[in-house]
């Protein structure tokens, strides 16, 4: 069914050059929402009728005369009809809506993507995701970004481009220095509440770990740094690289079990030592976009839509948090990244115009719109009927792998999903260790392993069933499953487009609940051997289809629950 897709838009194409030859009218099939509209819907006649100064309804006649003409519409389409003002429905036989099982099975794993297409193949996009900054356990909120940046890079992968996953953190600063200051405290025999315990300080359990690590000497190893501990507990310098480097190693054990990687991790204090923080100011000064006013340096950021003018280098010569940001976008620009996606939380909203207002003002050629942001809210946790806020741990919030822990991987990635990113979510640890349909995840991998159980019950070789004579895939609940299936493409391109991974969580969800209608409605495992393989021929694509896009989630397909 792609295929004759592709086929009827050639067709279309055809017709709009025959009817209107000036036209630059694009062929586009739309799916209409309402299925008994057909399968595909034609609207370019409303777009020619103005331009050749007809009735809409006689252009779309004029095109379906033209159609009928080309053999695709002979071989493939049941019929047409105008509808409203001029709106063609076509319905397709029941044959080619077939066809989309043999494609499935031939494709395999690569159903759905992007293959092979010259234009992508050069398209470079970095992602940037969960950038946490090492003073503590990654929490929930780190999980959603580590879910989201994750399934983006999966989505962009599958539309043919080279992606590129990347971790931004900072190793220096207030915040490690409060780390470095409440790691000796702890060193020296302090705990939360004890007099002489700093008046800022990170109060977790995890605290008094790395001190007694550091005492004992130990040489902790991430997969970006590596440190051994001196034992002194006056060595406040190695206490704050000890500290980074096992809380980096403990970031790496939660995304581990999140089945997370990066290709990099980028340190914002190299923005400094390479001097790329001076050379942006530089650019920024020599395209005249900053002042002076009370003793701090400004970017005239309001050129370029900010509410007001920020804040480059204040009276004490240090820099607002922005102009690094400004100066690693520089940089990612610079490395070759046409498209850069930052995954943040909803606390950055307010950095978005200041950033792109800096890259704008440094007149280097970066486009408008760069980058993209992706927001998204924190989550809030309920187990037993109680919301969960305290992990004893942490401290004071919820860990990555204090869910993952209660659930499985599986579960956390694909609830993490489900929503749109900048809508609240409630995670219920009760409902996503629930054997039942009510647990999204459970009942789109129960479809998956239900599929399995039949296809090992047949004990057959798989490879025939793309021979198989499909005829017998005539009733409604096999064609609204095919019908699904042939929306997995389209719904993965434009899942791309839109940033949206939780376009695939609904998808698999209809589909799941396509095939366990269809498994309701006819047995499979038939005598008559043509049905039988026919059928089966359909819930192994479905299955495919089902694998495809939960690995694009990072969820796996079991073959058995």
């Amino acid at each position: 069914m792609i295929a004759i897709k592709e086929q009827l838009l050639v067709a279309v194409q055809a017709a709009l050059l025959e009817v209107a030859p000036e036209s630059t009218v694009i062929a586009s099939l739309e799916v209409p929402k309402v299925a008994s509209h057909g399968d595909f819907a034609l609207t370019a006649a409303m777009q020619l009728a103005k331009p050749l100064k007809k009735n809409p309804r006689d252009v779309a006649n004029a095109l379906v005369a033209s159609l009928s003409k080309q053999q695709v519409f002979q071989d493939w389409v049941a019929d047409t009809e105008l509808a409203g003002p001029g709106f063609i429905n076509i319905r397709l036989t029941p044959a080619a809506k077939q066809q989309v099982v043999r494609e499935v099975l031939a494709a395999g794993a690569s159903f759905g993507a992007r293959v092979g297409d010259p234009t992508a193949a050069h398209r470079k996009l970095l992602v940037e995701f969960v950038s946490a900054n090492p003073t503590g356990p990654l929490h929930v909120g780190h999980g959603r970004q580590a879910a989201l940046g994750d399934a983006i890079c999966n989505l962009f992968e599958s539309q043919g481009w080279s992606v590129w996953r990347e971790f931004y953190y900072n190793d220096a600063g207030v915040q490690i220095q409060t780390l470095a200051n409440s790691t000796q405290a702890r060193a020296k025999g302090l705990k939360p509440g004890d007099a002489g315990w700093p008046e800022s300080a990170y109060n977790g359990d995890y605290i008094d770990d790395i001190a007694k690590d550091f005492l004992a000497k130990k040489t902790v190893t991430a997969d970006d740094r590596s440190f051994t501990a001196s034992g002194d507990i006056d060595d406040l310098d190695g206490i704050r690289q000890f500290a980074v480097a096992y809380l980096r190693r403990e970031q790496d054990l939660d995304l581990q079990a999140f089945q997370v990687t990066f290709d990099h991790y980028y340190l914002e204090s190299s923005l400094y030592t390479d001097g790329r923080v001076e050379d942006a100011v530089t650019k920024l000064q020599a395209a005249g976009k900053t002042f002076e006013a009370d003793g701090a340096l400004w970017l005239r950021s309001t050129d370029y839509g900010d509410d007001k003018d920020r804040v480059m280098r204040k009276t004490d010569g240090s820099y607002t948090y922005f102009v690094p940001d400004v100066a690693y976008h520089m940089a990612k620009w610079e490395r070759g990244f046409e498209k850069v996606i930052n995954i943040q939380g909803m606390d950055h909203h307010g950095t978005i115009a200041r950033v792109r207002a800096g890259l704008q003002a440094a007149n280097v050629g970066i486009p408008l719109g760069y980058p993209d942001y992706v927001l998204h809210t924190m989550v809030r946790v309920m187990r037993g009927g109680e919301e969960v806020k305290i992990s004893k741990r942490a401290g004071s919030y919820v860990t990555l792998r204090d869910l993952i822990t209660w659930t499985s991987k599986d579960a956390v990635r694909f609830f993490l999903l489900s929503r749109k990113p900048d809508t609240e979510y409630v995670f219920d640890v009760d409902l996503a260790i629930a054997k039942n349909n009510d647990n999204p995840v459970y009942y789109v991998q129960y479809a998956h392993a239900r599929i399995c159980s039949v296809l090992a019950s047949w004990g057959g070789d798989l490879s025939v069933l793309g021979a198989a004579d499909l005829a017998a895939l005539a009733g409604p609940q096999a064609q609204t499953l095919l019908a699904q299936i042939a929306k997995y493409p389209d719904m993965l391109r434009d899942a791309a487009d839109g940033m949206a991974p939780h376009d695939v969580a609904f998808y698999l969800r209809d589909l799941a609940a396509s095939y366990h209608s269809y498994y309701d409605a006819e047995r499979i495992l038939v005598d008559d051997e043509s049905v039988k393989l026919a059928r089966l021929a359909l819930i192994a694509a479905t299955a495919q289809v089902l694998r495809n896009g939960l690995a694009i989630l990072g969820v796996d397909a079991p073959e058995r629950m």
